[in-house]
């Protein structure tokens, strides 16, 4: 098993490994895939330039805003355009690890970003105005409340994860196009849906009993990949032995992967939430006993 992780991590951090096996590329130049990040990077720029040539460096956005879009924007990169995606269609632990990549890290930390005024102040006055009208419409407000209310977001992300990794839809992801950015893009948008609802509508301690109940559902799906004795994944796992794994080898990684670095992100933001909550609900009592105290 030791020798078995050893060659699956190997060619991940040396990509000329995956040329030698007869690839001419190993990035990723989808135009559906390229075109959107670019676009928001482009637009967040010209929006950050914006606002602070107007208000001041650091002022609407902080500096530690713009630095999580920024490191956001690359992991969402890395795991889509870089040599992993590629790779993650040779080994479900490759895979893995882009779609933690994706959920548990990029998500976050765009979420942290708030990047949707330095989006708007790259569109010229008109347009920004009608969109700012756009969001009084009551059905859009009603829409937008549902989809980030944290019992609906936390619900709908476990559900897009479970969904996809029913193995008839997680083996047709990596053979067809289509469905695979369709995975892609359910994986991210539900993610964003999901730290959205606990960083801007949970309340602290309500933050932490989804993030527990999101690692303890997640968890359980990569202890079955690891425990379970036969292959799951055969069309993703087909070409585990030119990598030296066997599928289920790969498959146990993979499980392996959701398991513990993925759990371990999940813990640590709860831990986050929790040390806020108890730092508020310290300032409350002090507050009330200070008024309490003549």
């Amino acid at each position: 098993m030791k020798r078995a992780l050893v060659w699956a991590w190997l060619p991940m951090l040396l990509p000329s490994a995956a040329l030698a096996h007869g690839e001419d590329s190993v990035w990723t130049f989808d135009p559906w895939v390229v075109s959107p990040l670019f676009t928001s990077a482009i637009l967040y720029s010209v929006g950050l330039v914006a606002l602070w040539r107007r208000a001041g460096v650091g002022r609407g956005i902080r500096r530690w805003q713009a630095a999580c879009y920024a490191a956001g924007w690359l992991v969402l990169t890395a795991a889509l355009l870089s040599p992993l995606h590629w790779l993650g269609e040779q080994l479900f632990t490759a895979h893995m690890i882009e779609h933690e990549l994706i959920m548990a890290v990029a998500a976050p930390l765009l979420v942290l970003a708030r990047p949707v005024g330095a989006l708007l102040w790259a569109l010229p006055m008109v347009l920004r105005q009608r969109l700012g009208q756009a969001t009084r419409w009551r059905w859009l407000r009603s829409f937008w409340n549902v989809l980030t209310n944290p019992v609906p977001a936390t619900t709908w992300h476990g559900a897009v994860i479970w969904f996809w990794h029913a193995p008839v839809l997680f083996d047709g992801a990596v053979a067809h196009v289509v469905t695979h950015r369709l995975q892609h893009l359910s994986f991210l948008a539900s993610a964003l849906a999901f730290w959205w609802a606990l960083v801007r509508r949970a309340e602290r301690g309500a933050a932490v009993l989804h993030l527990f109940v999101t690692m303890v559902h997640t968890t359980i799906l990569g202890a079955l990949l690891v425990l379970v004795p036969r292959v799951l994944y055969p069309g993703q796992t087909a070409v585990a032995p030119q990598w030296h794994l066997t599928p289920l080898e790969d498959q146990q990684l993979a499980g392996l992967v959701m398991w513990v670095p993925a759990g371990t992100v999940y813990a640590g933001a709860a831990l986050a939430f929790a040390a806020l909550w108890v730092r508020q609900s310290g300032a409350v009592w002090r507050n009330g006993h200070a008024l309490r105290t003549p």
